[in-house]
């Protein structure tokens, strides 16, 4: 990840749902930088999920990531779900 980024988390959740939430949003910088596999990326994303039900507070995280990176976890998902490929490479 490009400098310092404060990833979107939330104090009343457990350690378990920092480090899944933290994962899901790494895994986003790895589609943009060498490529992630997309059946990790979906793992991911579930668990993601699961931490942040709301599809409203998923679009306030995803904006905030973006605003700080320049990486759009919305695309890097909807990408992993359109397409077929294993390994999802964003482009910057």
């Amino acid at each position: 990840m490009k400098g310092e980024v404060n990833i979107p988390i939330s104090v009343e959740w457990s350690k378990e749902e920092v480090v899944d939430v933290v994962n899901f949003f790494e895994a986003i910088d790895q589609a943009y930088n060498k490529g992630v596999d997309r059946d990790l990326l979906a793992a991911l994303y579930k668990s993601y999920k699961k931490v942040v039900p709301s599809k409203a507070e998923e679009k306030q995280s995803f904006k905030e990531y973006e605003k700080q990176t320049g990486q759009s976890p919305y695309h890097v998902v909807k990408k992993a779900k359109d397409l077929e490929e294993s390994i999802i490479k964003m482009k910057e």
